[in-house]
């Protein structure tokens, strides 16, 4: 199926007349016509327009199959749910490593600070004046 048809069946499934048509494409119906037989080469800029019209996707309606498209998308979602699901899983790892090394600080301080108490303190000189 070539393009004309391929819009003049999406145009009769939506139940516009060729005239509608033209007039929202803001061309003759004659000029219409043509693109429908395939008289007139459609250019991308009309062809988006005339698929926005009748809301199909215009490759689509230019024949291009969506099918390894589609499935491509599929993959790339899976992909990226697994992605989701493992940046999860490091940021609960980071946050772990996180508290630890929080804990194992606060436990050096409190060694440090017993340490310091435990040794006797060096009495000051005392300077004259």
């Amino acid at each position: 199926m070539n393009i004309g048809e391929k819009i003049r069946q999406a145009r009769l499934q939506k139940g516009f007349s060729q005239e509608n048509m033209a007039d929202m494409l803001g061309v003759s119906t004659t000029a219409y016509g043509d693109i429908e037989r395939n008289k007139t080469e459609l250019t991308i800029a009309r062809a988006n327009e005339v698929a926005n019209l009748l809301k199909i996707n215009v490759l689509e309606l230019m024949g291009v199959d969506l099918q390894p498209v589609d499935f491509a998308l599929e993959k790339l979602q899976l992909e990226n749910e697994k992605l989701k699901a493992d940046a999860e899983k490091w940021q609960l790892a980071a946050h772990y490593w996180r508290e630890k090394f929080e804990q194992q600080r606060l436990v050096g301080d409190v060694l440090r600070l017993a340490n310091q108490q435990a040794q006797p303190q060096e009495e000051r000189k005392k300077i004259g004046f």
